[in-house]
């Protein structure tokens, strides 16, 4: 199993405001990969405080400059909301000026908020998917696609641009729908499964119906899945709710960009508590907040229920101050990376 760290870059309260949240990425990277994180994964969202990585090619571009060996992945590029040849171009040059670091997520997306406000529908999220997949592959590994021109005849483009990681850069795929698998079955790719607030319960289950599933439709029930859950290191239980408290932040954004008609004061989410929210105790028991023994032993055991062989780490979350989610990285790379390798294997790069 190997370690990834998630970057969502939410702004809520940062200090240093827009640039401070960027700032505190660059640093939040820089110690991963100092650790040996294999990954640092660079979210997708537009328009709202929910996230200010509107671009995670450029993200991973960008990175490629301030980090010698980590890899840099999309988490996703939601693929319905590109022109699929352009995107493939960006995918090759983005994969060359990482030297070959690009990791390539690739979903569908969720919220409607985002649609809506590029023109298209949200329902028809996974046909778009599908149909920019196609266009996608062909231009990257075989060089040449066909599609229509402004009048509807076919025009066939050769693609001058391909990636260094030949066929592809390794492949993650949000979805652990049977259908969409097939579809991406060529290039191998890992589905990418995570439970936000909800954690580990949730995590577990999401896993074995994904399986079952896969059994149903005669897919590979073994075969690699990458999980991502929320992290904070402390002792403390103040700082264990203070960690709650931003993982319902949030939360808190999600359910409102599922609402028909997300409220925004400007461009940031209204996001009061939801019915049924759990309190602090049941979020930090969710999720891997505690202690170093418990949060080993907890991932641990998720590991092995799950059978993960990647593991994302969320650890700056709903814009935690950059000194709490430095220090929650640092015990988990001394006091917790040793305890996972200790039960599970190597886990650094």
């Amino acid at each position: 199993m190997k370690l990834g760290l998630f970057n969502l870059m939410s702004f809520k309260d940062n200090p240093g405001g827009i640039q401070g949240v960027i700032k505190d990425m660059r640093k939040m990277v820089a110690l991963a990969e100092e650790i040996g994180f294999e990954t640092a994964w660079f979210a997708e969202h537009h328009f709202t405080n929910y996230s200010l990585s509107v671009s995670p090619l450029m993200m991973a571009a960008h990175m490629a400059g301030y980090t010698r060996r980590i890899k840099l992945g999309t988490a996703v590029i939601v693929l319905p909301l590109y022109h699929p040849m352009r995107l493939a171009q960006e995918i090759a040059l983005a994969d060359r000026l990482t030297d070959g670091r690009l990791v390539l997520g690739i979903g569908s997306g969720y919220q409607a908020y985002e649609f809506d406000r590029y023109g298209l529908d949200v329902e028809e999220r996974n046909q778009a998917l599908l149909d920019g997949w196609a266009i996608i592959s062909g231009a990257l590994t075989e060089g040449k696609t066909q599609s229509p021109g402004y009048n509807g005849e076919p025009l066939q483009t050769d693609f001058l641009l391909n990636t260094l990681q030949q066929p592809l850069p390794p492949l993650f795929v949000t979805s652990t729908n049977p259908h969409i698998l097939r579809a991406f079955e060529p290039w191998s790719p890992t589905p990418f499964v995570t439970a936000g607030y909800r954690g580990s319960p949730r995590l577990r289950q999401m896993v074995s119906d994904a399986r079952h599933g896969w059994a149903q439709a005669g897919i590979d029930v073994n075969r690699p899945i990458a999980v991502q859950q929320y992290i904070h290191v402390t002792d403390s239980q103040v700082q264990a709710h203070q960690a709650a408290e931003r993982a319902m932040f949030v939360a808190r954004m999600i359910a409102a960009l599922h609402e028909k008609k997300t409220a925004t004061e400007g461009a940031f989410i209204s996001a009061p508590p939801f019915a049924n929210e759990p309190d602090a105790d049941e979020i930090c028991h969710n999720l891997m907040i505690g202690d170093p023994q418990s949060v080993a032993q907890r991932i641990i055991l998720e590991a092995k229920e799950t059978g993960a062989t990647h593991y994302n780490c969320f650890f700056q979350f709903g814009d935690m101050p950059i000194e709490h989610a430095l220090r929650s990285l640092t015990r988990f790379g001394n006091e917790v990376i040793p305890l996972l390798e200790r039960e599970l294997g190597r886990v650094r790069s």
